[in-house]
């Protein structure tokens, strides 16, 4: 891990301090599933079966599904269902490009939404969406401490998913921070995200000039991901034909996580880094003030 992060994860640690991770409001049933209680109880409701971990209840084993697959499976209750969150950073290189904040942003925002979870008593994994989906060293305790976090991915979550997907908990809450600037259809990434998620979080991470593109002229572009290089020429009119294709791209995001019943938002990187203050993220009702 590049040690010039860690001070971005200690001052989002920092920051985390005064919010809370809350459970976004009316989240439809769909692909995000159904929010679930948040402490242990005796509900007669079952929802679904989980793999045995060392300290589970022996009387919950399913010892029938034993037999016929030989592996050991607990079943879950619905106030059974302990308050989770599975936080993913993007470790596409498009996060990390030359001059552009957005993976320094990122680690802050993945330590704010850990500190914030683990003030209102969510336990967390944290996870890179690199050559596959990996567990963060150290993921599970403070930001500060964390270990193999590089943004060296020539892909995206999508095709990090198909390579090798992640071990998620079912009906936790999930955090996805990435820039969302990849070819893959979102309908298809957000219903694999969402799938037996209580709730999803889709925080977009851009830069500015992402958003409002101001160098003219000739320019040479280098794809992150590929290598390609490609020479072009911005005047005017291409402005104008990037703006509308952001637009596009951005509409096409937000319609998929309003038909997965996932909250998105979006946030510019050099505003997070120059105060930390989170109005946005408050504002979608996924953080409040500690």
């Amino acid at each position: 891990m590049d040690e010039n992060f860690r001070q971005f994860l200690i001052d989002g640690e920092r920051a985390g301090m005064q919010y809370a991770l809350t459970a976004p409001r009316n989240v439809p049933f769909g692909l995000a599933g159904n929010l679930t209680g948040k402490r242990p109880g005796s509900s007669l409701e079952f929802i679904d079966h989980r793999e045995y971990q060392p300290g589970d209840d022996l009387r919950r084993i399913d010892w029938g599904g034993f037999a016929r697959s030989d592996k050991l499976t607990v079943k879950l209750y619905r106030d059974e269902v302990n308050p989770h969150l599975d936080l993913v950073i993007d470790g596409s290189r498009s996060m990390a490009l030359e001059n552009c904040p957005k993976a320094q942003a990122t680690l802050g925002l993945a330590a704010v939404f850990a500190t914030a979870a683990a003030n209102a008593g969510y336990s967390h994994s944290t996870w890179m969406a690199g050559d596959g989906y990996r567990r963060v060293g150290n993921g599970a305790d403070r930001p500060s401490i964390w270990q193999g976090i590089d943004f060296e991915y020539r892909g995206d979550p999508s095709t990090s998913f198909a390579k090798l997907p992640p071990s998620w908990r079912p009906y936790g809450m999930r955090v996805l921070l990435s820039d969302l600037l990849w070819p893959s259809d979102p309908t298809a990434a957000l219903s694999r995200f969402a799938e037996r998620a209580a709730a999803v979080i889709l925080v977009q991470v851009l830069s500015e000039v992402d958003v409002n593109p101001i160098e003219r002229g000739n320019i040479r572009l280098v794809d992150s991901e590929t290598g390609d290089v490609q020479e072009i020429f911005l005047d005017a009119v291409a402005e104008k034909r990037y703006r509308a294709a952001f637009a596009h791209h951005q509409e096409n995001w937000n319609l998929a996580a309003k038909r997965a019943g996932i909250v998105m938002a979006t946030v510019i990187a050099e505003h997070i880094l120059s105060d930390w203050r989170l109005e946005t993220l408050v504002a979608a009702e996924v953080l409040n003030t500690a």
